[in-house]
């Protein structure tokens, strides 16, 4: 295992509940079987690589405090091919199994597209190596369409065709890299699909070229034979007042409509759920109905700041529901929880990126044990069938099997009267009773 960069740092391991120890796991334990395999199979855990290895510390009103004594603040190739030496080691230390990045994270843009994708595979051939040393793989890759000025009317949705053709182009590169490096899956993050304003936007022909542009690298990842899915990651606004990928409903009747449901999953992150307004579990279980639930971007916002905060999921209750309905929907197959999150500002210091992750990943544990353990006791499921289970015969298994019309619905009522008292919702009972194995 390396060791130059987080020298201080031993490798983290699963102490248990009782320990004290503020650089080791008290919950995650990944060799012990929860529903019949592994937590690190179940959690898949990934880092990412932006906020971790390229985040500053800055904010809107700040400029950045992080010290990274490996970083020597350039732009050039040498530090970039240095950065994923230290990702690696910090990622060996931690056992995170995956990571993610986006292109211009892991390599800079140079004067030209070719200079920038000679520089994506220098740092990429890199990249294969610490793959291959570790064993730890690429969750997704994506491509930044929003950093640029080029993007700043959008990307597949900008008025400027050429800009437009620059993004496939960069998305061309990103999707054959994150195939090279046996990637996952592909996210799409329309940062800035969206719009300012309705004056000098039309929106139809800009939701249009977004399709076009998917469609085209359909066409693509077939081309080049990657079998990964592709995941939308929904978002409502910030930075633009509206983006078109707003929720994980928003994205559904789009891949619909533009006839793309067959190619794509989704990437749901907490934070841009609590932006649309709806609640991550609400998000999870759209997306879970419609069979697309594919990855999960896991974060927190703090409800009384009106942005994308990007804060590590602390809370218990916060990741028992996402792992509830993870679990009902049958768990990861290519997705993961990604830690698109970053240490608060005033956490400066190396060692505070550790124990974010490892704050991180020990309330999933914690979270999955508790799912899993609500799952078995069977209680909160047998409600809920008993709440819908008027639909399982009579006039109700009718409806849902498509054999009563209107008519048939008419006749129904005039026959029995006024449906049946119904039952209480229990609403509180059942807060108790996550509570009990809370």
């Amino acid at each position: 295992m390396s060791n130059t960069y987080f020298p201080d740092i031993p490798k983290i391991q699963y102490e248990g509940p009782q320990s004290k120890n503020s650089l080791a796991f008290k919950h995650y334990n990944p060799d012990e079987k929860v529903e019949g395999r592994t937590m690190k199979e179940q959690l898949r855990f990934a880092v990412s690589y932006w906020h971790t290895f390229r985040g500053t510390g800055s904010d809107p009103f700040g400029v950045g405090t992080a010290i990274r004594p490996w970083d020597d603040g350039s732009a050039s190739l040498a530090n970039a091919q240095k950065r994923a030496h230290v990702a690696f080691e910090f990622m060996e230390k931690l056992g995170a199994p995956f990571y993610c990045f986006h292109d211009r994270d892991v390599a800079p843009e140079g004067a030209t597209l070719a200079e920038s994708n000679q520089n994506l595979d220098a740092v990429a051939k890199v990249l294969k190596e610490e793959q291959e040393r570790t064993g730890i793989r690429l969750l997704w890759g994506t491509a930044c369409l929003f950093v640029h000025p080029r993007y700043c009317h959008g990307a597949a949705t900008s008025c400027n065709a050429e800009v437009f053709a620059y993004a496939g182009a960069q998305v061309k590169k990103a999707l054959e890299v994150t195939h090279h490096l046996g990637g996952a899956g592909y996210v799409f993050w329309g940062g800035r699909e969206g719009y300012s304003t309705l004056l000098n936007t039309n929106m139809k022909r800009e939701v249009d070229h977004l399709a076009k542009l998917l469609h085209l690298a359909v066409e693509h990842k077939k081309k080049i034979g990657f079998t990964g899915p592709f995941y939308i990651e929904p978002k409502p606004k910030e930075p633009t007042r509206h983006q078109y990928d707003s929720d994980a409903a928003a994205c559904l009747n789009f891949l619909r409509e533009y006839g793309l449901l067959e190619h794509f999953k989704l990437n749901i992150e907490t934070n841009h759920a609590t932006l649309a307004g709806h609640t991550m579990q609400h998000e999870l279980e759209v997306a879970a109905a419609a069979g697309v639930l594919g990855s999960i971007d896991a974060n927190t916002g703090d409800e009384l700041l009106g942005w994308d905060t990007d804060q590590f999921p602390t809370s218990i209750y916060l990741t028992t529901q996402i792992m509830l309905s993870l679990m009902k929907a049958g768990g990861f197959t290519t997705g993961g929880l990604n830690f698109d999150a970053k240490v608060r500002r005033e956490s400066f210091e190396p060692v505070d990126l550790f124990h974010a992750h490892i704050g991180g990943m020990d309330a999933f544990a914690r979270g999955l044990k508790i799912a899993a353990a609500i799952r078995a006791d069977g209680r909160l499921d047998r409600f809920v069938q008993e709440r819908y289970s008027s639909w399982d015969h009579g006039i109700g298994a009718q409806v849902e099997q498509g054999k009563a019309s209107l008519t048939d619905l008419e006749a129904y009522i005039l026959k029995n009267g006024e449906p049946k008292t119904n039952s209480s919702g229990r609403q509180e009972m059942l807060e108790n009773l996550i509570n009990e194995f809370i």
